[in-house]
């Protein structure tokens, strides 16, 4: 009798022991859902080489789930219904886990795809990793269940950049130029709502917002900005949009100061070096010159593609979802998602944590200046400058509550 119960015993310790690490070993294939072709290209290819560049190095027995990474290029074109036609591709491939994160547009459509899928096909769960799309109705009133945000919203940056922006006494005067879509109407939106709480005085010079991806000389709207006096632009333009807009700023030698989301992004470095000295501050949730671990990451990685990695979300979604997974011992997407939220890990600016009400990270901000890189320091693009931090915000400070009413399976 005593043996039998050692052996119940010895079997159910060798079970729970088996169950503990049931998801080591599997591999974890992630669809990457971003342009790969057409003007924002460079952007997308730069993202998908970070995705499986950090999959790589954090697989196996670097995480704490000792699950491998693997990530597969997908190109949406940047555009929603392309986004669904990848998304529908993948499905029949069987992945079960996909990121995208350039354009809100294209991020909104699989969002609500996902969710349909989902309801329709219990089993056969899907979770969209959203590492850069930033509308903040991503994780309000169309909040989702099987949605996670990597990134910091479109008004939790703002919240941090007019706070940096308030204690600019030389700005009176800002002209808003932005991509005419939800990101770029909402940049606008939250300036001036965040003006009228933090600097009264402060006017608007002049406001645009144009088309999205077609603009190819933006020597028009610089010519109305120098018209209009403005001693400082606001823009949450990225990719070409912004890189051209620089180009034209140079062109007509128009040196003031810029406020942006996405200056470090593909192209727009090698584009400001070559106006020389400008003021230029970003604000984001990571920054050119992180030390540990990130750092050695960001080295070996221009080492390799002789590119820059500044997409970091790509560092806290493996790190989330390698945690989710320990702490499910499971890769099944249902576990996972369950598991993933209100989970905190270690990033490298802190403890970051996927807020349960809404699925959007809690994170630090940090607003960093271009400026000529000095002895050590990051040289962005092989540029010769580099981006500095001047600030930084913890993530209570650009918080923003949330509208979510979330439904959860079940």
């Amino acid at each position: 009798m005593k043996f039998v119960l050692r052996t119940v015993a010895f079997s159910a310790l060798v079970a729970v022991s088996g169950l503990a690490f049931a998801q080591k070993g599997e591999t974890v294939r992630i669809a990457y859902m971003d342009p790969l072709s057409g003007p924002f290209a460079n952007v997308g290819q730069n993202q998908l080489k970070s995705w499986q560049f950090v999959a790589e190095q954090l697989s196996g027995a670097k995480n704490e789930a000792g699950v491998k990474f693997e990530v597969v290029g997908f190109d949406n074109k940047g555009s929603p219904q392309e986004s669904l036609n990848t998304l529908r591709a993948a499905i029949d491939q069987g992945f079960r886990y996909i990121t995208q994160g350039n354009g809100s547009g294209a991020g909104l459509a699989l969002l609500e795809a996902v969710s349909k899928h989902n309801e329709r096909n219990p089993g056969k769960e899907i979770i969209y990793l959203n590492y850069s799309a930033v509308d903040p109705a991503m994780t309000n009133e169309r909040c989702d269940y099987w949605h996670f945000r990597l990134d910091a919203d479109t008004s939790m940056k703002m919240e941090a950049l007019s706070s940096f922006v308030k204690d600019q006494p030389k700005v009176k005067s800002v002209y808003l130029i932005n991509q005419n879509y939800s990101h770029g109407q909402q940049v606008a939106k939250y300036f001036k709502e965040s003006l009228a709480r933090k600097r009264q005085d402060v006017k608007i010079a002049g406001e645009d917002l144009h088309p999205f991806g077609q603009v190819k000389d933006f020597a028009p709207y610089v010519a109305k900005i120098k018209q209009s006096g403005a001693d400082a632009i606001v823009t949450g333009n990225w990719g070409a949009d912004l890189t051209l807009l620089v180009k034209a700023m140079n062109d007509a030698g128009l040196k003031i100061p810029m406020y942006t989301y996405y200056s470090q992004v593909s192209g727009t470095p090698t584009a400001l070096a070559a106006g020389g000295e400008s003021e230029v501050y970003v604000v984001a949730y990571g920054h050119a010159n992180h030390t540990g671990e990130i750092g050695k990451l960001m080295t070996d990685f221009k080492k390799k593609f002789n590119d820059d990695y500044y997409g970091l979300a790509t560092y806290n979604g493996i790190k989330l979802m390698s945690a989710a997974m320990a702490k499910a011992k499971s890769t099944n997407p249902v576990a996972v998602a369950k598991a993933m939220e209100g989970l905190s890990v270690k990033s490298f600016a802190g403890e970051v944590t996927m807020r349960a009400s809404d699925h959007q990270l809690q994170q630090a901000l940090f607003i960093t200046k271009w400026q000529k890189a000095k002895k050590g320091e990051y040289s962005v693009e092989n540029t010769g400058y580099t981006f500095v931090p001047v600030r930084q915000f913890e993530p209570y400070v650009s918080s923003t509550p949330t509208s979510c009413n979330m439904k959860r399976p079940g």
